[in-house]
């Protein structure tokens, strides 16, 4: 489904280089978000989540979406949007395993929870985020497919727990 927006975001996407395998609007959010363009990653994964909505993958996208959202707000200084979009990624995050569609679903629920706890922590009055430290997002690391009606992701290969981490204080490897 293209919109409005379509010719700007594939300008955008133009400068990255594709990801085997991927949907460069999915592999484009978390380019842009790693570049602090916020708002266009929103715009990127929007192409993506409009014509899902209604379907158990667009609570995914719709989350990112929110996440993307809040960084937004907190560029703005706008704390009390930003804090409230993160809890509806985290709300739209539930029900989803650990490992989904090639990402590290724990580490961007606690990016959404760690900045909303910050901002409602300071009664909303200081902002957690700054260009010096933004969050980080790993590329996804395993291939997603494009049909006509929705983006499906083989989870077979994420299903089984990780192993648990040593219990000689070692964390866990990142997969």
């Amino acid at each position: 489904m293209a919109t409005h927006k379509s010719p700007k975001i594939d300008a955008l996407l133009s400068r990255f280089p594709d990801l085997p395998d991927f949907n460069r609007h999915y592999v484009g959010f978390f380019r842009c978000f790693n570049e602090q363009l916020y708002y266009e990653a929103h715009d990127v994964l929007e192409e993506v989540w409009l014509p899902i909505r209604g379907t158990e993958q667009a609570k995914f996208y719709q989350g990112l979406i929110q996440m993307a959202g809040g960084f937004v707000h907190l560029q703005k200084g706008r704390l009390g949007p930003a804090a409230r979009l993160f809890a509806l990624a985290l709300a739209n995050f539930e029900g989803y395993s650990t490992r989904h569609a090639g990402i590290d679903l724990d580490v961007i629920r606690a990016i959404c929870s760690d900045y909303r706890k910050a901002i409602l922590d300071s009664g909303e009055a200081v902002n957690p985020w700054s260009t010096e430290k933004p969050p980080q997002l790993a590329l996804p690391t395993m291939g997603l497919t494009t049909t006509t009606t929705r983006l499906t992701a083989p989870l077979a290969k994420w299903e089984t727990a990780p192993s648990a981490p040593k219990k000689t204080g070692e964390k866990k490897p990142r997969e």
